[in-house]
């Protein structure tokens, strides 16, 4: 099978090419590490237990994404997991809603989780995202005074 070699003037660009895709792709996974200026949007919670790694799929009865880095997860009888994602996700908090695939009949971290965009009318998934913990948590209900 014959060997197949680039011109000695093409090197240099696809060299260039590469170090710039890597350095690009560098770039996008940063913008989204920067946890220490995150505040989340969502609504003040006590824990209740220990995290766990996993939810039973066939308990999860509603998801509600607050932000770019935080969603809840209702399970039957009425538990709450809230689940921090580790960086922000592209697009989570402006979609607000999720798809991800079960293996084994669980959803556990670090597998990922995808914003659904609206493009064009219709709607594909968004880049994967990496689970964190399930905290269980109760919300904190403000008291009318």
């Amino acid at each position: 099978m014959p060997v197949r070699t680039f011109p000695a003037f093409a090197r240099p660009m696809a060299r260039i090419a590469a170090s710039l895709a890597a350095i690009t792709g560098l770039a996008a996974c940063n913008a989204y590490a920067d946890t220490d200026s995150f505040v989340s949007d969502a609504p003040a919670a006590r824990v209740v237990g220990e995290p766990v790694s996993c939810l039973s799929a066939s308990r999860i009865r509603s998801t509600v994404v607050h932000d770019d880095r935080t969603i809840d997860f209702e399970v039957t009888g009425g538990d709450i997991y809230r689940n921090t994602l580790p960086n922000r996700c592209p697009r989570l908090g402006f979609e607000r809603s999720i798809s991800y695939d079960i293996r084994g009949g669980r959803l556990c971290s670090p597998e990922f989780i995808y914003p659904l965009e609206s493009i064009g009318g219709g709607i594909q998934r968004g880049v994967g995202c990496g689970l964190g913990e399930f905290v269980p948590v109760e919300l904190v209900r403000d008291d009318p005074a």
